[in-house]
């Protein structure tokens, strides 16, 4: 079979093993118009590993920020919500500015900094407390409303137990009593 054939043998082959995965996702998403059912999110791309030592939460030049893959990321988690037909009632993010402009770019609604979804990693003490915080905030929303929540990875892994990706949405159901059910995750491409 010549070359050009094989590949598009090889495409057809493939194409139900991919195509479910997007529905999938889908699926995930459109759990958010669940009641008591929340995402949860890594930040977009932003290239390194911690921020500098003397970095300010005022001053985004100190920080580690989204470059053009991150921002291009965050349209698109931005464009699969909507498509997914969810209404956002709150939009809370970190204060890190990686978090905020990855919920910025999303469009979802405005956003609401919180002190609770900001990184610990350097703090790893004030973790609980921030977890709980988080929990307590969640479950005291009323059943109908849904709320997305930009964070850093700790913050993430220690809500749901399972460590994101970055631009990673790990959709949630809280209970009355804060406790925390991981119902699945998408994982965000760079790009449409």
């Amino acid at each position: 079979m010549p070359q050009p054939l094989r590949l598009v043998a090889l495409f057809v082959f493939l194409l139900p093993l991919i195509a479910p995965a997007s529905a999938v996702q889908a699926d995930i998403l459109e759990r958010l118009s669940e009641p008591r059912t929340h995402a949860v999110m890594r930040h977009a791309l932003a290239p390194g590993r911690t921020d500098p030592e003397d970095f300010d939460l005022r001053d985004c030049s100190t920080q580690r920020n989204l470059n053009d893959t991150g921002r291009s990321q965050a349209a698109v988690a931005g464009r699969m919500v909507r498509a997914a037909g969810v209404e956002i009632d709150h939009l809370w993010s970190s204060a890190y500015c990686r978090c905020l402009e990855t919920a910025r770019l999303m469009e979802l609604g405005p956003v609401e900094t919180r002190s609770m979804l900001s990184s610990f990693i350097v703090q790893r003490w004030r973790g609980t407390a921030q977890t709980e915080e988080t929990q307590e905030a969640l479950a005291a929303l009323p059943a109908e409303e849904t709320a997305f929540l930009v964070t850093h990875n700790v913050n993430a892994e220690a809500l749901t137990g399972v460590r994101p990706i970055s631009g990673e949405i790990q959709v949630v159901r809280v209970a009355e009593d804060g406790t925390v059910e991981l119902l699945g995750s998408v994982k965000v491409p760079f790009s449409d």
